[in-house]
């Protein structure tokens, strides 16, 4: 995986703008890929961030790079308590979330609703998604039912990080360098 495609898919979490994004990567076998992120992980980590494997399928890893102490607040919200309560996950921490998130993605075929909300995603967001699809308001990141100003706001802030994260990565700047401390 090419630093540039990480800068590309996850720039927002990088920049501390989001909890967490998701993206397909190709790797030769699995080995290759877990020796990469483990060496991935041990440069990040100090900067607050992880990345995981999800699902491996047909040579691709759906790969999750997060902001764990950011994922757990997120989750303790009442809201997506409650709406990750309704889809069966039992347990009380992020980790605990984050292994049933990793059997559902491998057993459906389709992305589980509830995965925004490991995204950084607004819990009404992902509760109009799940209940009220009719009646979405806005099409961006993801589909806003709750506050249109303010997603688009965090829309324009992510799009705006990218380029910028894009541009100094061609400058010369390391990923160490561009990830945020928490």
């Amino acid at each position: 995986m090419s630093n540039e495609t990480l800068i590309r898919c996850c720039a927002p979490t990088m920049a501390r703008l989001k909890t967490g994004n998701m993206f397909t990567c190709a790797f030769a076998d699995r080995n290759e890929m877990t020796e990469e992120l483990r060496q991935l992980n041990q440069r990040l980590r100090r900067k607050g961030l992880r990345i995981l494997p999800l699902r491996w399928r047909d040579g691709k890893a759906l790969l999750y790079l997060y902001r764990p102490r950011q994922l757990d607040r997120d989750l303790r919200d009442p809201l997506a308590k409650r709406l990750l309560a309704e889809c069966g996950y039992e347990g009380r921490s992020a980790n605990s979330c984050l292994a049933r998130l990793m059997a559902r993605l491998r057993q459906e075929a389709d992305f589980p609703h509830e995965v925004g909300l490991f995204l950084g995603y607004p819990p009404a967001d992902v509760d109009g998604f799940m209940h009220r699809k009719e009646l979405c308001k806005y099409r961006g990141l993801w589909k806003v039912y709750d506050d249109v100003e303010g997603a688009i706001r965090q829309f324009e802030k992510c799009r705006h990080c990218t380029e910028v994260y894009l541009r100094c990565y061609a400058l010369g700047f390391s990923l160490d360098r561009l990830a945020v401390a928490e």
